[in-house]
């Protein structure tokens, strides 16, 4: 059957696949015939994802992506790609008057010089095969809308777009795209495990949007199977909004 979304006969490498959006996406992308290579820090919550996968020849890779040691030895390790999926993140929610240098740079370095040192070494070892496609997970928070005690998180994000563009410009003589997924909120482990706000916090806030209630992390996968698919071979260079409404 004709299917222009199918990932058969494509690898995948996906980052932050322990949990969330990155486990959604590596088990939705081998539904649709991908061979994924996972990684993440947490080696259980790896396996979990890694035995949820269907078909065969996946691989998983431990790597801590704050330490550049990791991002070159986790390139080395990976085959020929047709796919790279830069999802590894962490939040840290504090208004601006208690920032630290050493939170800063943490947020930091795990969602924004992470996926540019791993799209450096990706592209210095010749990993990523003509055409591909790379997709960041950055965020509707401080790209398309603002909030208290977002500054942090939200600035990393924003740093993933504008980086994302240049990388568009920069690749696309290699014939490799690169566009990102820009989600609101998605009903993840690392949003339901917050304790700074409560269920009754929560479902108010489902109110601001028009579908009334956040993302499921599937439907942030779907996405991007898209940008990953050939359906998308002549988009790059875009930050595509699922937001359920909240910033129109």
């Amino acid at each position: 059957m004709y299917n222009p979304y199918s990932l058969e006969n494509k690898t995948i490498l996906i980052t932050g696949a322990s949990s969330g959006i990155g486990r959604a996406t590596a088990v939705e992308c081998s539904k649709m015939g991908a061979k994924c290579i996972i990684t993440g820090r947490n080696v259980d919550r790896l396996n979990e994802t890694f035995h949820n996968l269907e078909g065969e020849g996946h691989i998983q890779i431990n790597a801590d992506l704050t330490l550049e040691k990791d991002i070159e030895l986790l390139v080395d390790q990976s085959p020929l790609l047709d796919g790279f999926v830069c999802n590894a993140g962490i939040v840290n929610t504090v208004p601006i008057g208690f920032y630290k240098e050493s939170e800063i740079e943490g947020v930091f370095k795990t969602n924004t010089f992470s996926m540019m040192m791993l799209t450096k070494y990706l592209i210095k070892k010749k990993k990523l095969n003509k055409p591909s496609s790379i997709v960041y997970t950055a965020s509707t928070g401080n790209v398309f809308s603002a909030g208290i005690a977002n500054g942090i998180y939200g600035a990393s994000k924003c740093a993933i777009d504008g980086f994302m563009r240049t990388a568009a410009l920069e690749l696309a003589p290699k014939k490799i795209r690169c566009n990102s997924v820009n989600p609101s909120m998605v009903m993840t482990p690392m949003m339901t495990d917050n304790q700074r706000i409560t269920k009754e916090q929560f479902e108010a806030d489902m109110q601001k949007y028009p579908l009334k209630r956040y993302a499921e992390p599937e439907e942030i996968a779907w996405a991007i199977i898209y940008l990953l698919s050939d359906a998308s071979a002549f988009v790059t260079g875009t930050a595509l909004k699922i937001d359920g409404g909240v910033t129109l």
